[in-house]
């Protein structure tokens, strides 16, 4: 039986892998931070060599944006540090490494999909964190090991973006949105499947990186709009720019991903975004 080590387990995507795991023929140990402190590099050699590891799937991170620009030091001990610490343990013990990275290692200042390939320039803190801990594995190189860069997650679990709009949607009449800030949703389900999918084929002598998001192109308004009309919302969206919404953390006006890669490696269709979300809204009525 193949042991999988899957960190961040109350998160989006780990919530998602922890559902879908009883649909496949593993092992799983789901961690938070509370049984498993990543950021500790004992205690991961520990673990890894007391439950006989063979994959580790990161989905742990340090996720708020704003919050970061202040909050540096724990920003780094989860996306860089802590990264650098399981890179160490996946090679000195040599297993699978899935690390879950980020559009933000890119400034968004082009109007053309990023490629692995593509120069990066985080534009916050946060981004430059997701992008350190990049380059820790990179240079640590696991064997057959990989980093997917995704964008907007979004999940029945935890707090989300689509949550926060089916609740704003119920208490207001009308909503002002982001027109000019571009990219793509990625519903947690579909990403936690391809990583699960994926897994007996990832054989590489060095680190590769994907790109991994849902299909299509959309605003933050045109994301709004959509879940509005779904959820059957009665909510007017207004479109503004985003010098209109001025954050602490600056943001990308355009980070859509090119999936070319790991479609063609991996023989994986993507679904389109409309179709996830639909998906996800059915769950949540579900659920409710």
């Amino acid at each position: 039986m193949i042991n999988i080590l899957v960190t961040g387990a109350q998160g989006q995507v780990g919530s998602e892998i922890q559902e879908l795991s009883s649909e496949y023929i593993y092992n799983f140990f789901f961690t938070t931070k509370e049984n498993l402190n990543i950021a500790l590099k004992e205690d991961v050699d520990n673990f890894i060599m007391e439950y006989n590891i063979d994959i580790i799937i990161n989905t742990a991170a340090y996720t708020a944006v704003d919050e970061a620009e202040y909050d540096v030091r724990n920003a780094d001990t989860v996306n860089h540090q802590a990264v650098k610490y399981l890179a160490q343990s996946a090679k000195k013990n040599g297993i699978k490494l899935v690390h879950i990275s980020s559009d933000y290692v890119f400034d968004g200042k082009t109007y053309k999909p990023y490629t692995e390939n593509d120069s990066t320039n985080p534009s916050n803190v946060y981004g430059k964190t997701k992008l350190d801990g990049e380059i820790a594995m990179l240079d640590i190189n696991p064997q057959n090991s990989i980093i997917i860069r995704t964008s907007w997650v979004y999940s029945s679990f935890g707090n989300n973006f689509v949550k926060t709009m089916l609740r704003l949607g119920k208490e207001k009449d009308s909503l002002s949105m982001i027109f000019d800030q571009i990219s793509t949703p990625t519903y947690a389900k579909d990403l936690a499947k391809m990583i699960l999918d994926i897994l007996p084929d990832i054989e590489n002598e060095q680190v590769e990186i994907y790109n991994y998001s849902n299909e299509g192109v959309v605003s933050w308004y045109d994301f709004a709009k959509e879940i509005m009309y779904m959820a059957q919302l009665d909510c007017d969206i207004h479109p503004i720019e985003t010098k209109e919404y001025p954050t602490t953390a600056a943001r990308a006006h355009y980070s859509v991903l090119n999936k070319t890669k790991i479609k063609n490696e991996f023989g994986i269709i993507i679904p389109y975004w409309k179709d996830s979300l639909d998906k996800c809204l059915k769950k949540m009525k579900e659920r409710r």
